[in-house]
């Protein structure tokens, strides 16, 4: 269904973003791992390569809250490959206090790591549609959250280190107004975009969290990232070619 597509996957060296190459890879599409961790990008091309036996994996280092590096990345894409299908915002740039209590956030913490992440999806989204505008056409999806949609259950985290960082519901709650904008500002373009709003993912987290977090589930409760991959080959595909400005929330239930 992706059949010589060109997507480019910020954030591809993570836990998400392997997933969404491997995703695009199967479907005959051409996945560029767009990630600030070179050595990682690097060693991700080369295991999912081995593993998926495909050429069709490539690596960029990119930092989307650089003008300067994401401007040199289309450029060795459009020279490489002469053109760009598709633009998977999933990065998840953060400073090293990200997360800390309410009471315990500094301002320039709060502001600095919505500049990174929320700002540097709009950069990431504002060049490559400059790119787009010239093809002629583009797609852009946008990593939001379920916790862009709802309130914040702290219950859940009871016991645990772990919370909800309210610069996270502040990001994410903007990213799903910035789609809507974007999507009005492109009319006549052919240029779409649309958010995926995943719930939360399994990834190591305690036992009890897990059990409290899918009480409030209908079926499976935490998601594998396998679980995101139809939604995003709908969103990639020509099936969705009239689907702009949405969010796509995949969460079981979560959010009833």
């Amino acid at each position: 269904m992706l059949k010589d597509k060109v997507v480019v996957i910020t954030g591809g060296a993570g836990l998400i973003g392997r997933e969404f190459v491997k995703t695009v890879v199967e479907q005959n599409g051409t996945a560029v791992i767009a990630d600030i961790n070179k050595e990682l990008g690097k060693e991700t091309v080369q295991a999912l390569s081995k593993e998926l036996n495909s050429g069709k994996i490539d690596f960029i280092e990119l930092d989307i809250t650089s003008k300067t590096s994401l401007e040199a990345c289309i450029k060795y894409l459009d020279k490489k490959y002469g053109k760009i299908d598709a633009l998977v915002n999933n990065a998840y740039p953060r400073n090293k206090n990200f997360g800390r209590d309410v009471f315990d956030i500094e301002y320039d913490d709060f502001c600095q790591n919505l500049n990174m992440n929320l700002g540097g999806y709009f950069l990431s989204t504002q060049q490559f549609s400059k790119y787009f505008y010239t093809q002629g056409y583009g797609n852009i999806i946008v990593m939001a959250s379920i916790y862009g949609v709802t309130a914040p259950r702290f219950e859940i985290y009871k016991g645990t280190k772990m919370t909800n960082a309210i610069e996270y519901a502040a990001i994410k709650g903007g990213l799903l107004h910035l789609i809507k904008y974007f999507a009005k500002y492109f009319k006549g373009k052919n240029i779409r975009i649309n958010a995926i709003s995943p719930g939360g993912i399994l990834d190591n987290q305690p036992e009890s969290f897990l059990k409290a977090y899918k009480d409030n589930c209908l079926n499976k409760g935490m998601l594998d990232t396998e679980d995101l991959k139809g939604t995003l080959i709908y969103l990639l595909s020509e099936m969705s070619k009239y689907v702009n400005g949405q969010n796509i929330i995949v969460d079981d239930g979560w959010c009833l």
